[in-house]
């Protein structure tokens, strides 16, 4: 692999009474965000090559906003990527070693915590993402190693 771009999902609507974290939508706002965050995907020609997910209601519309902008890539779902770690999702990108350029869609603070990993090696050092954030990092070595990543580009809405 040698790009990663991670996305955290766009503005949510709080839970209703009764209703699974999982399940909650994206806003009006939030899809805003996320198309957004496709035009400017595609803009910067930074389509990925796959896709893994969260399976929560709020990434996967995310990711649907955004490829209506970048275009279809490979989709997987991945559970373990709700309420990771660092540690977890930097697990799946060792996993995902092939992949030219890979997409993360979830949630913080994992997501920035990765970002603060990849890029200065410790993870508890970061300074945040805002929904429908985008991060980009160059990765050089494989297998993939905390601190060898470069920041090549953040945007927010």
């Amino acid at each position: 692999m040698r790009e990663l771009i991670l996305l955290r999902h766009a503005h949510a609507e709080p839970a209703t009474i009764g209703q699974a974290d999982l399940d909650r939508p994206l806003s009006a706002q939030g899809l805003a965000e996320a198309e957004a965050a496709g035009r400017w995907l595609a803009a910067h020609g930074l389509a990925p090559d796959r896709i893994l997910c969260s399976p929560a209601r709020r990434t996967r519309e995310t990711l649907e906003a955004v490829l209506a902008s970048t275009g279809y890539a490979e989709q997987r779902l991945e559970p373990s990527i709700y309420e990771a770690t660092p540690g977890t999702l930097f697990g799946l990108l060792q996993a995902q070693a092939d992949v030219e350029r890979l997409m993360l869609v979830g949630h913080n603070p994992g997501m920035e915590r990765l970002v603060a990993l990849l890029h200065s090696g410790q993870s508890g050092e970061y300074r945040g993402m805002p929904t429908a954030a985008v991060a980009v990092l160059a990765l050089p070595a494989i297998p993939i190693e905390p601190g060898q990543g470069r920041l090549t580009a953040f945007w927010w809405p």
